[in-house]
């Protein structure tokens, strides 16, 4: 993780000036506010506001005027039920803004996520730093042969060593022609010089959301089939959320992340395993793949 004197300095000055409030705050998440929480080599991750606790989320499903006087069990069963069966609006009254560092090609893959508010570093007002992504070996891998947007075997050191060879000079470069360019010399324009800079140049933004596209995110994102890349980023978001709303986050994981959606086929075949019989994927209607992920869904854990 980079982060200059001045950033530095400017998160110890936010978290030394407390501020007193009537509205609901989180004690946990109250400690690690303006903290950068360091992802991949010089990115980092950070809460720099919120709204709402778990409380908000059971005074919108029950229109209460206030935090209310029952039991946390209730608030738990209640969470719990609304997240079962996919009532969204309570989960909307809470909201979270963030101040990511990233690389640009991650940013690019984020930004599909259209439900949220952000806004991102300006290169063509200011400079871009000079920090670049470079992969750990163990991350660089082969294209798959089986999922055309995924990996596959790990190089091995030999070639993995050539890689980061090839990537670390070429961020070398583009960044010295981008200094060029901007340089007293040739004075190009920001906005101009910057299209030389290799996707895996760190950018920064602001993403601003509510809990319930928040956790849309994570349950694409922090799943083992999401890019590592933009994955270590909601895996560094996860315990932040159980820091801020333990009951929704743990209802979050139980329903979403940790859950095994089955079409009506799969719950039929299901049905019929479990009288006895013999279900193959001919006689259960679903294709080879759909087999392939019904079948290791319910494989034991080895």
């Amino acid at each position: 993780m980079t982060l200059t004197p001045e950033q530095t300095a400017e998160i110890e000055a936010a978290r030394g000036r407390p501020h007193a409030t009537l509205r609901p705050t989180v004690p946990a998440l109250e400690e690690k506010l303006f903290t950068a929480f360091p992802v991949l080599d010089h990115g980092f991750i950070r809460v720099v506001d919120y709204m709402g606790d778990d409380s908000a989320v059971v005074q919108a499903a029950r229109v209460s005027y206030g935090r209310g006087t029952r039991k946390a069990l209730e608030d738990e069963g209640l969470i719990r039920y609304l997240m079962r069966h996919y009532h969204s609006s309570p989960f909307e009254m809470c909201e979270i803004k963030f101040h990511v560092k990233l690389p640009i090609f991650v940013a690019r893959q984020w930004i599909r996520h259209r439900t949220a508010n952000v806004n991102e570093y300006s290169a063509r007002y200011s400079v871009l730093d000079k920090d670049y992504y470079l992969p750990t070996p163990e991350n660089l891998a082969r294209q798959s042969t089986i999922n055309n947007q995924g990996r596959g075997e790990v190089l091995d050191p030999q070639t993995a060593e050539r890689v980061l060879t090839l990537l670390r000079a070429d961020a070398e470069a583009t960044y010295g022609h981008y200094e060029d360019m901007l340089g007293d010399e040739i004075g190009l324009a920001r906005e101009l010089a910057r299209m030389n800079l290799t996707l895996n140049t760190y950018t920064q933004w602001y993403w601003k959301t509510d809990l319930h596209n928040l956790f849309h995110f994570l349950r694409l994102r922090a799943d083992a089939h999401a890019q590592y890349e933009i994955r270590a980023y909601a895996e560094a978001m996860l315990p932040l959320i159980a820091a801020w709303v333990p009951l929704s986050h743990k209802a979050f994981c139980d329903y979403r992340l940790g859950a095994v959606t089955l079409s009506a086929r799969m719950v039929e075949a299901v049905k019929r395993m479990l009288a006895g019989e013999a279900v193959t994927a001919e006689s259960a209607g679903l294709t080879k793949r759909e087999w392939a992920e019904f079948t290791a869904a319910l494989a034991p854990d080895k």
